[in-house]
């Protein structure tokens, strides 16, 4: 007997595409995201300006001119001038490696490189005390010897070369994936050394991820809090960063002068990300495989 049910044809089923919302509904969605950035970034970025100018421009202008905050700005823009380079090197290095050799162990490296992503910097800071403190052996020989590390310049560096490493060496690795290593291997068969590879094949190639990275890196390092504190010791004037200076300031009631110099950390801020804007909008094509990572 035939069954006429099994050879009904089937009903097409109609589905619903992802964006297909009322416009009440995407209204409200645009409303909420809106008023979060505004809640959560525009409000306070508002409030540090407005406070900073309370007094006039002439207050804030003459408390970035004081001697605390002409050397907290110093300090800040020194240790940036030599983090930024030496991550810009520690990344590219550690990228190469990586995408260009194939060896055991690669993942574990790559976790490495994440590290101070998961580790507070405030521990990051603690260890470099109670490896380069006084009351240990490096440390101990170091100021024996009068180059001290812990509560000093080259403390800070340190610290904000680990809390911002990653930044560089992970833009350029997926970049340096995607390329793959066709180029350089043509290269080097053409008899071209290892440094003109690099110099005329991979840097042209990794020039606006590197750039993208290291603008991430510089706003990072200035604005570098938790692990600062912990091996500058706060030393007023000396090891005092810009972020340290502002809590300071904070904690003696000195509004006008804290928030000024929050004003300013924020407009470097707001410049490097402008910068990076920049760089998005006029190299999306290079920047596309670092969006894709």
């Amino acid at each position: 007997m035939f069954d006429a049910a099994l050879h009904k044809p089937a009903t097409s089923t109609r589905f619903r595409s992802a964006t297909d919302e009322s416009p009440a509904a995407r209204w409200a969605l645009i409303a909420v995201a809106i008023g979060g950035l505004a809640l959560l970034v525009g409000a306070p970025l508002v409030i540090v300006f407005a406070e900073a100018l309370s007094q006039g421009w002439a207050a804030a202008v003459a408390s970035l001119a004081s001697r605390d905050a002409q050397s907290a700005i110093r300090l800040t823009l020194l240790i940036t001038a030599i983090a930024v380079p030496l991550n810009a090197v520690f990344g590219i290095a550690a990228a190469w490696f990586i995408t260009k050799f194939d060896f055991r162990g690669k993942a574990f490296l790559i976790t490495l490189i994440d590290l101070p992503f998961s580790v507070s910097p405030v521990v990051a800071g603690l260890c470099i005390v109670l490896l380069f403190g006084a009351n240990s052996a490096i440390g101990g020989w170091l100021v024996a010897s009068g180059y001290p590390i812990v509560f000093a310049v080259p403390g800070i560096v340190l610290a904000t070369v680990f809390v911002t490493f990653p930044f560089v060496a992970r833009e350029l690795i997926p970049v340096m994936i995607e390329q793959g290593r066709a180029e350089e291997e043509a290269a080097l068969t053409l008899g071209a050394s290892g440094w003109r590879v690099f110099r005329t094949v991979t840097l042209p190639n990794i020039r606006w991820a590197l750039l993208y990275g290291t603008l991430l890196c510089t706003a990072r390092a200035m604005g570098e809090f938790g692990a600062v504190a912990v091996v500058s010791g706060k030393i007023r004037g000396q090891t005092a960063t810009m972020p340290i200076t502002i809590e300071m300031f904070y904690n003696e009631y000195l509004s006008v002068a804290a928030f000024s110099m929050a004003a300013l950390l924020t407009g470097l801020a707001l410049l490097t990300l402008l910068l990076k804007t920049a760089l998005e909008l006029r190299h999306a094509d290079q920047l596309a495989a670092v969006r894709r990572h």
